[in-house]
């Protein structure tokens, strides 16, 4: 039987009501390149077609920049320019398709709201421009971090949005249960995070970047070995497909092979769309996992590689809902 499901989302009105999608009737002429700009309400971001004057990358950049941070007027009464005026950015460099945005301390004085529509609007205007694959925020020489300290890292229009043709990409609020190996990687331990995502990703694509990303805790460690990245991960009838890239062949040998694929699979089967797991790398399935696990196979969810004093918990939480049942049936 599963575990209870956390995966009811719960709708963040204080983080974004509306938020990131551009507004459809500013796209009613069709545009090879877009500016995108903060509405008025500061809600949500506005794509405006752009004819730039430059072709060559590095001066599009700067020329793109320049709009980004334009000073307010008349034309754009509608509009707040994505960079505030107190946020200056001092440099920047492009570097193997990675561009490096170095903005000053002032840009850490931005609320929650005013930040992530910063970076939508700048992440989504520069990746337009060829040759930005992806782009990384500095506030001086330190990367940007959350609010729980962990890195932003690399972003690409992905990052914010997952279908171009939805008008609104809500940010929403989820409880998913994870699991990650214990300090000795010989058993699983559960982890309940809660996330704040767009609307516009899935929650199995979600469970997988949480996962790679690692536990938010102390007492775990993740169990997907270092460098793994993410191909794709969809779910047909019920089994989500896991496409990993070859990352996950560097094995660390500290870490039981169980506790690696039910780290993956145990964390799926908690959302109430999939029942099996089958993990590919680069999209073969017909290998081996080290020794004994065929990837080929359809992974059902596993918890006897819990850590014990984990499935203590979890017996004590289930019998104490059984007896509460039981007592309420009782009740004439």
């Amino acid at each position: 039987m599963k575990l209870v499901k956390h995966t009811r989302l719960l709708v963040s009105i204080s983080l974004l009501a509306v938020l990131l999608a551009g507004c459809e009737s500013a796209r009613e002429e069709v545009s090879d390149y877009y500016i995108y700009y903060i509405n008025a309400d500061k809600t949500k971001t506005v794509a405006e077609g752009y004819e730039p004057q430059e072709q060559e990358t590095q001066n599009m950049i700067k020329e793109f920049l320049e709009r980004l941070c334009w000073e307010e007027d008349g034309d754009y009464l509608d509009y707040h320019r994505p960079i505030p005026k107190q946020v200056r950015l001092d440099s920047w460099r492009l570097e193997d398709g990675q561009l490096y945005l170095y903005f000053n301390s002032a840009y850490l004085e931005m609320d929650n709201i005013e930040e992530v529509l910063c970076r939508a609007a700048v992440v989504r205007t520069l990746t337009q421009i060829k040759g930005v694959d992806c782009i990384s925020f500095y506030v001086g020489d330190s990367p940007l971090v959350d609010d729980e300290g962990k890195l932003v890292g690399l972003m690409t229009e992905e990052s914010f949005i997952e279908n171009p043709g939805e008008q609104i990409n809500t940010i929403q609020t989820a409880n998913i249960t994870l699991y990650f190996s214990n300090p000795e990687g010989t058993a699983l331990l559960q982890e309940v995070q809660e996330i704040h995502y767009s609307s516009n990703i899935s929650l199995e694509k979600l469970v997988m970047e949480q996962l790679l990303k690692g536990p938010q805790g102390d007492d775990g460690r993740s169990a997907i070995p270092d460098g793994t990245k993410l191909v794709n991960v969809s779910v047909v009838d019920g089994v989500c497909f896991v496409n990993l890239d070859e990352g996950f062949l560097n094995q660390n040998y500290e870490i039981a092979e169980p506790v690696v694929i039910y780290s993956i699979v145990n964390s799926l089967t908690e959302l109430t769309s999939v029942n099996k797991v089958q993990i590919s790398v680069n999209g073969d399935s017909n290998r081996r996992y080290r020794q004994k696990l065929e990837l080929n196979t359809m992974f059902e969810r596993n918890l006897d590689y819990m850590d014990e004093t984990a499935q203590t918990q979890e017996k004590q939480i289930k019998e104490g809902k059984e007896q509460v049942v039981d007592t309420a049936g009782g009740v004439e």
